[in-house]
């Protein structure tokens, strides 16, 4: 087992992060931002050090002044928290090749699962159902429109292939909004994520989205630890997450289980990760993503089935075989997220300082 984890996050997950290497006895590293210095991950840590400037280039995002903070503290380990460095696998490589155990996937795992048409090729070789579209980028806007009336048929939604967070997606509904929705999620994805690329499938109307938990070793043993549900969102970003689908039926909860254990298989996966699924109104559902992470919202399926992901995920990385099973959720959690934002502006972010704060 790992004598010492330097954490390359901030904030709630770093917290939630040393609670279990706590109760583990394993010694944890903070890093911070000058900005952070006197953040609560700071003060709880064993040891901290500042890695930079606020600017997350300049810090969290900062592989070699996180590689440095790992020679100056000694660890033996690392874990990205989620956001960050959580699903970059050059910086997973960089472990790799400092000799420092990353606790997450492989290199060659994350890049499997981070670009979407890569994926959902593996998904489909896998026997895991995917949303019908283009197979593939879109080379022209004229390709596009002969998808979508020739293929797929209206609705359809365009989607970035390095994308998330809703950005570079936008749904068309008919020809005459085809191209400006074209050009304008090229344009976001290439601002966004460096990559222009976007693809096409067919927009489910009415869905639902929820995703099963997973958990997989380096011994070929997987599970699934139950649904949350992720439906309730704004501008394609989770708003509420709830366990268990008040949607769920115990026969589409074995589908969706042994369809996303296969999924994980698919790619040998070893760590813990969450298989997103599209699920139309007649309970059909569709492979959307994997997380290749652990996810904000994990504590909601801790709390139903009574189980410490983060434990997991640690001891996998150690080597440990998986102690999870397949799991049918025993109580019931709902997560909201609080965001900070203008209600008198369709409720656009609007980050700034708080000065009063009234608790429920």
């Amino acid at each position: 087992m790992f004598k010492k984890i330097l954490i390359a996050n901030r904030g709630e997950i770093a917290l939630r992060i040393i609670r279990t290497c706590r109760e583990m006895g394993i010694k944890t590293v903070a890093v911070y931002s000058t900005a952070d210095k006197e953040s609560l991950h700071v003060r709880f840590a064993d040891e901290a050090v500042c890695i930079g400037k606020p600017a997350g280039a300049e810090s969290y995002l900062n592989m070699q002044h996180i590689m440095a903070a790992v020679e100056i503290t000694n660890a033996d380990a690392i874990h990205p928290g989620y956001g960050f460095l959580a699903e970059n696998a050059k910086f997973s490589q960089l472990c790799v090749d400092h000799g420092i155990k990353f606790i997450g996937p492989t290199p060659e795992m994350i890049n499997k699962m981070g670009d979407k048409i890569t994926a959902k090729e593996t998904m489909i070789a896998a026997g895991v159902p995917v949303v019908p579209g283009s197979g593939g980028l879109l080379q022209s806007v004229e390709q596009a429109k002969d998808l979508a009336k020739n293929v797929v048929g209206y609705p359809v939604i365009l989607k970035a292939t390095a994308g998330g967070g809703g950005k570079g997606m936008r749904v068309v509904w008919s020809e005459d909004e085809l191209e400006k929705a074209y050009d304008t999620a090229k344009a976001e994805a290439a601002a966004s994520f460096k990559n222009d690329g976007i693809y096409m499938e067919k927009f489910v109307e009415e869905p639902r989205h929820i995703e099963i938990q997973i958990a997989g070793d380096q011994y070929g043993n997987f599970c699934h630890m139950s649904e949350r549900d992720c439906s309730i969102q704004r501008r394609h970003q989770k708003l509420v997450e709830e366990s268990p689908s008040p949607f769920m039926t115990p026969e589409l909860r074995k589908a969706m289980g042994e369809a996303a254990i296969k999924a994980a298989a698919a790619i040998n996966y070893e760590s813990v990760g969450t298989i997103e699924f599209l699920v139309d109104k007649n309970r059909n559902f569709y492979f959307m993503e994997m997380n290749t992470r652990i996810q904000v919202e994990h504590c909601v399926t801790e709390e139903v089935i009574n189980f410490d992901l983060i434990k997991e995920q640690i001891k996998i990385a150690a080597g440990e075989k998986i102690s999870g099973k397949n799991y049918e959720p025993g109580m019931h959690a709902i997560e909201c997220r609080i965001n900070a934002e203008d209600p008198y502006n369709d409720f656009r972010p609007s980050p700034g300082k708080i000065t009063t704060l009234h608790t429920p």
